[in-house]
């Protein structure tokens, strides 16, 4: 079928035919189109993945009135095969030293004019929405995402799909029953709706906890910023003059900070330079106000990324969630869909796992970070606080196997991970501790040995201080009355192979049925400890992210007491204290600013240099002089740590991936007739970390 033929597309619809027709200045493009028959509603093929877990029949409690009003949906699109192929090779070309394309960004209209659909299709597809009663509100520069709104009535007659009211856990929320469809004739350029529920992420962020062991005190050392610098080694940097000036770090948020003095105060306590703080809402999206207890995500973001790069521009890019769509995707997608250069960085403290978060949502986040990191944008992403079981997040046990989140399993942001000081579980805490703080109550000494942050039982060290030989079994720690008091928790760094990016699962919340991972990055493969899974694995790189289980945590300032605060008054001591690997990505964040004021340039995704200098490092057998576990003994030039000691293993009960031999709490496992832990510490790469942790002045100096 030629061009012209295909300018006026036949859309059969609701009993009626109607054209779509091409403006004329769009029909030089570069994509062939690929919806090349008529439009009939009466032939449809469903978009696998894309019912939410709770919309069960025992959650259901009936059909919303039709007229219920649906904003800001979002149709995810597909560019052809050629297109995707030649945007792959010029991305890679954008990361090569040498080649012609190194550094070379493009903005969101050539993305769009060279690497999206046809504009036949997407006028096509637009033209069906508005027959069935949508208001298109925009089709981004991109060409891969239609913003429409709408009525759940209009949803079910298009996509033919209820919307039900549910009750889930004493909560009310909304969400689609099946899985929708469209017309077949879309199926190639379609890639489905991005969310019909109005389920939403969680943040990656755990209050601090009081634990007891037998064998320790209670002493406690937070970290301050001092103690990040010191610690992680900035202070060169910042006596070089590189402190992240005439660089904006953007933390992504669906609600704005509770009090723009909170951030003040935290600043000037800590002896900070006054903060270039805004709070946007990009596309003149809706302002979300404060919303109560995101808003204690959205002050650590922003304090933690300005301790990391304090004279770097701090903006909170937020918008309101909708009856359908996460607020911060919004936010992200009318950033890099602007006219002009958007911001270089960019920190997500969000998740969810793959398997809930569903095959379309999962593939808006690949397509919307690979646009980010096309146009130079990094993307640091929070790997999440439920170690290898992302799909019980928050939960006191995992009881849906191994899972990672949605969020951070793209091949285009960077996942965070987190870790904990091992000092007190050596005994060394005045090895690396002074007994007084400094001027801005900084008491690290230097460098501190590392473990993977693990609140639970199933930790080995957990386990071993606590005098049990294993975490499992009728005899392990698990099982014991200290063990089920206080460590049945799932709050630990997470990493594991992506498993539930696409297609769909047989068992809910659980990587089974056609489920398929997020397919392995040519940087990832054959890093040494990384599996040759064929996947996606998270983490990539960690930082301190621990909230206290073995005595250190963060200190913020946050006094919304509503949402769990407190006042910021006295001695940091007594403020808001919290872990999670929330505060280890807009760390990380920040110190990709200090990278991009030394070399005066936007890098986009960091992963291909991050592997490359770690390749270098490790090389085949790992850097025994870099091995955390040296702590002040490290040596002086390395660039990662590698941590090789202990877990993120978490309790578990049930039959998915957890070894439970005897006992009421298992724990997760590869295996479910054996202990393989899920998952363990290793030399260069592994599950539980990723590459190690940074040596700041170290990576900033090192990178090309």
């Amino acid at each position: 079928m030629t061009a012209k033929s295909l300018a006026t597309l036949l859309v059969a619809g609701m009993g009626a035919t109607f054209a779509v027709q091409a403006s004329a200045s769009t029909l030089g493009v570069l994509s062939a189109p690929q919806v090349t028959r008529g439009v009939n509603d009466n032939d449809r093929v469903a978009l696998p993945g894309n019912v939410s877990p709770y919309a069960t029949s025992e959650n259901d409690r009936g059909a919303v009135s039709d007229s219920q009003s649906l904003e800001h949906l979002q149709l995810l699109l597909k560019r052809p095969a050629d297109r995707e192929a030649a945007l792959a090779k010029f991305m890679e070309e954008q990361q090569t030293p040498g080649s012609p394309n190194y550094r070379k960004w493009i903005t969101a209209e050539q993305f769009g004019q060279q690497y999206g659909p046809s504009q036949l299709d997407v006028d096509a597809i637009t033209g069906w929405l508005k027959s069935h009663g949508f208001t298109v509100n925009r089709v981004y520069p991109s060409g891969m995402m239609i913003d429409f709104s709408g009525t759940a009535g209009q949803v079910r007659s298009a996509f033919n799909t209820a919307i039900h009211h549910l009750s889930v856990g004493n909560a009310s929320h909304i969400a689609n029953m099946s899985e929708p469809q469209i017309p077949a004739a879309f199926a190639s350029v379609v890639q489905g709706v991005v969310s019909l529920h109005d389920f939403r992420p969680h943040t990656n962020a755990k209050p601090h906890g009081d634990y007891t062991f037998t064998s320790s005190g209670s002493t406690y050392q937070a970290v301050v910023p001092a103690d990040l610098a010191k610690i992680y080694n900035f202070s060169p940097l910042y006596t070089a003059g590189i402190t992240g000036t005439g660089q904006t770090i953007v933390l992504i948020e669906d609600t704005n900070v509770y009090s723009t003095a909170d951030i003040t105060t935290f600043r000037s306590t800590f002896g900070l330079p006054a903060a270039t703080f805004t709070q946007v809402h990009p596309g003149s999206c809706t302002n979300p106000g404060v919303v109560t207890g995101n808003d204690g995500e959205a002050e650590l973001d922003v304090e933690w990324a300005g301790a990391a790069a304090p004279g770097a521009a701090l903006e909170l890019a937020s918008c309101a969630d909708t009856s359908t769509t996460f607020g911060g995707l919004i936010a992200i997608q009318n950033l890099i869909n602007a006219s002009g250069t958007p911001p270089s960085i960019m920190s997500v403290s969000y998740g969810e796992c793959e398997a809930e978060n569903g095959a379309t949502a999962n593939a808006a986040y690949i397509s919307t970070y690979q646009q980010a990191a096309a146009e130079g944008v990094s993307v640091y992403v929070s790997s999440g606080d439920e170690g290898a079981a992302s799909c019980d997040a928050n939960q006191t046990k995992a009881t849906h196997g191994i899972a990672v989140s949605g969020f951070a399993s793209t091949p285009y942001n960077v996942a965070v991970g987190g870790t904990d000081f091992g000092d007190t579980y050596a005994g060394t805490n005045s090895t690396y501790w002074s007994s007084t703080n400094g001027s801005t109550y900084g008491s690290a000494l230097s460098y501190i040995p590392e473990i993977p942050w693990n609140d639970s039982c199933a930790s080995v060290l957990i386990s071993t201080k606590s005098g049990y030989s294993t975490p499992y079994g009728t005899s392990g720690f698990c099982n014991s009355a200290t063990g089920k008091a206080y460590y049945l928790t799932t709050a630990s760094g997470s990493g594991g192979p992506s498993g539930c990016a696409s297609g769909k699962a047989s068992t809910t919340g659980v990587v089974s049925g056609t489920c398929k991972g997020t397919a392995k990055p040519s940087w990832q493969s054959g890093f040494l400890g990384n599996p040759a899974d064929g996947v996606r694995d998270i983490p990539d790189v960690s930082l301190f992210a621990a909230n206290g289980v073995w005595g250190h945590y963060y200190v913020y300032c946050y006094s919304n007491t509503a949402g769990g605060g407190v006042a910021c008054t006295g001695a940091p001591s007594a403020w808001a204290g919290a872990g999670g690997t929330s505060f280890a990505a807009p760390i990380m964040a920040g110190i990709q600013a200090l990278v991009n004021q030394k070399i005066g340039a936007s890098v986009g995704n960091p992963n291909p240099t991050l592997y490359s200098l770690a390749k270098t490092e490790y090389g085949s057998s790992g850097s025994t002089s870099c091995n955390s576990s040296n702590g002040n003994g490290v040596g002086g030039s390395c660039i990662f740590y590698d941590v090789t000691q202990g877990d993120i293993d978490v309790n578990c009960t049930g039959t998915h991936s957890c070894y439970r031999p005897s006992g009421t709490n298992g724990v997760l496992s590869t295996s479910t007739s054996s202990y393989a832990k899920a998952y363990g510490t290793g030399t260069g790469w592994d599950f539980a970390t990723g590459i190690g942790t940074v040596n700041a002045a170290n990576l900033v100096n090192a990178w090309p």
